[in-house]
């Protein structure tokens, strides 16, 4: 038994210490990438989910403003039928990495308030009608523009003060 709880505690041990290798890493690449520092002090975006974003995107210049989200799969499914036309669920294309991440953020700043009480109060605002997961799904969606839209401008985040 011994033996047991023993290797137990080292392999504990090694993860955590390849876990803060990791995160070392990361840090250390983010702080090279001016696009990746750009992006970093909007609220919730940390060095992962700008990586990703850079990683997706590849070039701002290649998509407008609105198309950002689609390119992440954040935008709804459409369903067009003769008269019919609904909006589905998320379309889920692209990375799934780069999707991912801008929902965590979002959910960080729906949830944990980082910063960013603007976009926290719009999302609040779309919870009351629709509920907390389709508030988080916009929120996320609004977030990807919003970097997109810094790094094509090349504009640090700056939320407007509502007078």
């Amino acid at each position: 038994m011994q033996i047991k709880s023993h290797d137990a505690y080292v392999n504990r041990a090694m993860l955590t210490a390849r876990e803060a290798l990791v995160g070392m890493r990361v840090r250390a690449v983010a702080k090279r990438h001016a696009t990746v520092r750009l992006l970093m002090p909007a609220p919730g975006v940390g060095p992962i989910t700008a990586m990703a974003v850079v990683a997706a995107f590849d070039d701002a210049s290649c998509f407008r403003r609105s198309s950002a989200g689609a390119c992440l799969g954040v935008t709804p499914r459409r369903y067009k039928s003769g008269e019919i036309s609904r909006n589905g669920r998320l379309s889920k294309r692209g990375d799934g990495v780069a999707m991912k991440c801008p929902f965590e953020a979002a959910n960080a700043i729906f949830c944990r308030k980082p910063g960013g009480p603007r976009l926290r109060d719009r999302a609040n605002a779309i919870a009351e009608r629709t509920g907390p997961r389709k508030a988080t799904v916009a929120l996320a969606r609004k977030l990807v523009v919003t970097l997109h839209s810094m790094w094509r401008t090349n504009t640090p985040f700056r939320e407007a003060v509502v007078a």
